[in-house]
C-alpha cells in the first residue's frame, strides 16, 4: 500500500493510553500546585509604584537593575521609557509609600554619580490591585475567546472528534506551563499570558498539519484500521514536527538564555510550551480523536457532504 512507504513506523497509538494518563497525572499536578501555591503574580496584576527616572546619558539596565538589587528592590522591574535616558522602575507597594520608595530610589543612584550622572525623578505614581484585576481578567478572558475560536474553527473544517482532540491538546499545553510557574513560584506577568497566547497557536497549528494528512489518509486509504492509519500520518509528518519545533525551541532557548530579565518569563513559557505543544500534537490529540470512536465513515462521510455542497452551489 503507497501510504505504508514512510520514513519512520513507529507504533505511537498502542501507547497512546500510556501518554493519556501521563498527561492527566501532569494535569492534576499542575492544578493541584496552583491551587495550592498560586502563582506570583507580577506588579502588573498586583499593584505598585511607578517610579520614571531620567539620566543625563544612556544608563546601562544591568548596572540600574543591579545597584537597586544591592539596595533592597529584588523584585523591581526597569525598562525604558520614552527615550533612551529615561527609564520606568516598577516597584511592590502599598498605598501612601510611593513618595518614599520613590525618594529613596532617586538617592540610591545619586550616591553614584560617576556610573549614574545628572539623574532625575520625573514622576511617580500608586497602581492600585484594581488596575491588575482587571487585566487579569482581560488575560483569561482572552485565553477563553481564544479557545472558543479554534474550537469552532476546527470543527467547521475537521468532524467534530478532531476539534475536541485538538482543543484538549491547545489546553493541556498552557496547564502545564502554569502549573510549572506555580510550582517554582517564578513571577506571572502579563508577558507569560502572552506567551501562552503564542504556545496555543503554536500547538494547534502543529496538530492541524498532523490532522490534514490523517484525514487526506483516511480518505485514500480504503484498508486498515483508523489507529494504523493514524500512526502511518504522525510518521509521515513526524520529520516535519520535530524540526520545526527544534528551530522554535532554539529560538526560545536564545530569548531565554540572552534576552534578559524583561522577558525572562516569556521565554521560559515559551521554551516549555514549545517542548509540551509538540508532545500533545504528537501524544494527546489524535489518541482523543481516536478515544471519542472517530471512523473512517466519519471523515468519508463529509467529505460527501461538502462535495454534494459544492455541486448543488454551483448548479444554483
Amino acid at each position: 500500500m503507497e501510504l505504508l512507504k514512510t520514513r519512520t513506523h513507529v507504533d505511537f497509538m498502542s501507547r497512546r493510553f500510556l501518554f493519556l494518563g501521563i498527561s492527566a497525572l501532569l494535569i492534576v499536578a499542575s492544578i493541584l500546585a496552583y491551587l495550592v501555591r498560586g502563582l506570583d503574580y507580577s506588579i502588573d496584576f498586583t499593584g505598585g509604584t511607578l517610579v520614571e527616572l531620567g539620566f543625563s546619558q544612556t544608563p546601562d539596565l544591568a548596572a540600574v537593575r543591579g545597584t537597586l538589587d544591592k539596595a533592597g528592590y529584588h523584585d523591581a522591574v526597569v525598562q525604558t521609557f520614552g527615550g533612551d535616558r529615561d527609564l520606568l522602575i516598577r516597584l511592590r507597594t502599598q498605598p501612601g509609600e510611593s513618595s518614599a520608595v520613590a525618594s529613596r530610589i532617586l538617592q540610591v543612584f545619586q550616591k553614584d554619580q560617576q556610573q549614574f550622572p545628572g539623574v532625575q525623578l520625573r514622576r511617580t505614581e500608586y497602581v492600585g490591585p484594581e488596575v491588575g484585576k482587571a487585566l487579569r481578567n482581560k488575560g483569561i478572558m482572552a485565553l477563553i475567546i481564544v479557545t472558543l475560536g479554534i474550537l469552532i474553527y476546527v470543527g467547521f473544517r475537521f468532524e467534530w472528534r478532531f476539534a475536541v482532540g485538538g482543543v484538549a491538546a491547545m489546553l493541556h499545553d498552557p496547564i502545564l506551563v502554569v502549573g510549572f510557574f506555580a510550582l517554582t513560584q517564578q513571577e506571572f506577568s502579563l508577558t507569560v499570558i502572552a506567551a501562552l497566547l503564542v504556545v496555543m497557536g503554536y500547538s494547534l497549528n502543529d496538530t492541524v498539519v498532523v490532522f490534514d494528512r490523517m484525514r487526506e489518509d483516511l480518505r485514500a486509504s480504503r484498508s486498515g484500521s483508523v489507529a494504523e492509519i493514524f500512526n502511518i500520518a504522525i510518521n509521515e509528518t513526524l520529520s516535519r514536527t520535530l524540526i520545526t519545533s527544534f528551530i522554535t525551541f532554539m529560538v526560545a532557548l536564545s530569548l531565554f538564555l540572552f534576552g534578559g530579565p524583561v522577558i525572562h518569563g516569556f521565554a521560559t513559557a515559551l521554551v516549555i510550551g514549545v517542548v509540551v505543544g509538540t508532545y500533545s500534537s504528537i501524544f494527546i490529540a489524535s489518541p482523543i480523536a481516536l478515544w471519542l470512536g472517530l471512523k473512517r465513515e466519519h471523515v468519508l462521510k463529509r467529505q460527501f457532504i461538502s462535495a454534494k455542497d459544492r455541486k448543488d452551489g454551483a448548479t444554483l
